[in-house]
């Protein structure tokens, strides 16, 4: 589908024209709700910034990422029905949204231009992903043409996500005489992205001469959380406009097109540190899978240690108080630095605090089992126990309150399986669950930067689970310094066992690291989902055979 359109004519003035992009957060699969979203944003941005083209995310119509119920039958109904209503609503500024759309019997990922109340122009995604997180081609074709059209008197041209990061569709745009490209994307953040993103753009702006308008999604989805971080790049390859990362909104730009369209630059945000990046992806991401499920609270157990310290915080950020209770469940193991610092931090953070003991339940436990296990010596079975047994207690407050129960373990923990099946994995979010654990202790003390929350001696004591007498983490694993980057290149960058020993760590810690990491697969598919903060989580990401015989060395 190519319109061209016909550039100024010399010796005019510029023409101006006003580009509003619409960072939202829509709800997958509520194509009424997301429709009426479209209509509201698109009135507030001609009354408000007296738009001329109002741009939206990726799949915004359905929300991102729809999954299978792209396969649903009612679907081609249920989109057109809102393509209708936005034409029938007859909107001042055009607009460019994103829409699952069917030609012939292939579905497309979909960017649809409406004008004037009339769609005015389709653009079909050409690279559909198919990587990480990322499996379009199980439902998506694949496009072929380029789009560029006379929106408002400049030749527009339309991409869609991964149709950026691949050669051809802004050369191809750019070629047929677009000097203004907008982008769609539901780009789902990681630890980088936003820097790779910007690298790209310069590049693609540069080397085209064209500028672009980059529209990101923002909000949480299960697992995955979009960051937003909409931005313009000029012809020249400058960035000259950059929304808030993790900030719902709609921000104008301006532009005067003559032989290029160039944005008028406007005063940006400053670079967030990673430790502040990560941290509102975990708020934004509890914040949406708790609300947008119809959960009125959630409950957690606070043990005195880091990660349920951070989890506690990032709940009440996200939340408020009201809505979040923290539950310390003491055994004889317990020590009196962790009952004294889990009660300050619920003290400091104004939420609701229970202690229960688990130690009359134990007991009750252990007398039932006593013939069987006559004869036995204590082993982890008896730690696990403890485990499921503050399980027991935080599901029993879910199931009777409606609350959701926030899981503690970090990706550390997950990756080796430091973990109890239907104990501290029992619940329905795990907050911390793609943050390795020394970022764990970074984010207390960047929370802490905000304000006071967690006393500094629950960041500087070496971590324990309390299961046994002077329990450390560190007489069953390598410290966490060592562990985290052997983790970091076997599950997140693929080395093999020796590639790693070769990057100068131990074969002792190496071997031991790995071998935990792949006879705990089962677990983590047990495990529940949670905020995806790098390139690659536990989860849609890491799809590893529970069963299997690859030997890891190699």
């Amino acid at each position: 589908m190519t319109a061209s359109g016909k550039p100024s004519s010399t010796g005019t003035s510029p023409r101006k024209l006003r580009v509003v992009m619409a960072q939202i957060d829509f709800l997958v699969g509520d194509i009424p709700g997301n429709t009426d979203l479209v209509i509201d944003a698109t009135r507030r941005a001609a009354e408000e910034h007296q738009a001329d083209i109002v741009v939206f995310p990726e799949l915004c119509i359905t929300g991102y990422p729809p999954e299978d119920l792209l396969l649903r039958p009612s679907l081609e109904l249920r989109v057109n029905e809102a393509l209708e209503r936005l034409q029938d609503e007859e909107l001042a500024p055009a607009i460019v949204v994103g829409a699952p759309l069917r030609s012939g019997s292939l579905l497309y990922n979909s960017a649809v231009v409406i004008d004037n109340g009339t769609i005015t122009g389709r653009y079909f995604k050409r690279f559909p992903p198919n990587y990480q997180v990322f499996d379009e081609k199980r439902y998506f074709a694949e496009g072929a043409e380029v789009l560029v059209m006379d929106i408002r008197g400049v030749p527009v041209g339309i991409t869609v996500c991964e149709d950026i990061w691949k050669d051809g569709p802004v050369e191809d745009a750019a070629k047929a005489g677009a000097r203004l490209i907008l982008n769609l994307n539901a780009s789902p953040f990681d630890t980088d992205k936003q820097a790779r993103r910007k690298a790209l753009l310069e590049r693609k702006s540069r080397e085209n001469m064209v500028s672009i308008v980059y529209v990101n999604l923002v909000g949480g989805q299960d697992e995955l959380v979009f960051d937003g971080g909409s931005m313009v790049f000029d012809h020249s390859g400058v960035l000259v406009a950059e929304a808030p990362q993790f900030r719902d909104g709609l921000f104008p730009v301006d532009f005067l097109c003559e032989h290029h369209c160039q944005p008028v630059s406007q005063s940006l945000p400053d670079t967030p540190s990673l430790e502040e990046n990560v941290y509102d992806a975990l708020v934004v991401g509890v914040r949406d899978y708790v609300n947008k499920n119809g959960f009125k609270s959630v409950v957690l157990g606070l043990s005195g240690g880091i990660d349920s310290a951070v989890t506690l915080a990032v709940a009440v950020d996200a939340l408020g108080k009201d809505r979040v209770r923290a539950v310390m469940m003491p055994f004889r193991y317990t020590s009196s630095m962790s009952l004294e610092d889990a009660e300050a931090e619920a003290v400091a953070l104004d939420v609701q605090y229970d202690v229960f003991s688990i130690e009359p339940m134990y007991d009750a436990f252990m007398a039932t089992l006593a013939a069987p296990f006559e004869g036995t010596t204590p082993d982890t079975t008896e730690e696990n126990l403890q485990a499921r047994l503050r399980g027991v207690l935080l599901m029993s407050l879910s199931n009777k309150f409606g609350s959701l129960v926030l899981t503690t373990g970090n990706k550390s923990e997950m990756a080796v399986g430091y973990s109890t099946l239907y104990g501290d994995m029992a619940g329905g979010f795990d907050v911390l669950k793609d943050v390795p654990k020394t970022l764990v202790f970074r984010l207390a003390q960047y929370r802490n930067t905000l304000s006071p929350v967690i006393p500094e001696r629950v960041i500087t004591r070496p971590p324990s689970a309390e299961l046994a007498p002077d329990q450390k983490d560190e007489d069953s694993l390598p410290g966490y310094d060592v562990l985290d980057q052997i983790l970091n290149l076997y599950v997140e960058r693929d080395f093999s066992a020796d590639a790693i020993v070769a990057e100068g760590f131990s074969r002792a810690d190496v071997d031991r690291a790995v071998r935990l990491v792949d006879i705990n697969e089962y677990k983590r598919r047990q495990a529940p989902i949670g905020v995806r903060i790098s390139e690659r989580g536990f989860g849609k990401d890491r799809r590893y055979p529970i069963t299997n015989g690859w030997k890891s060395g190699k």
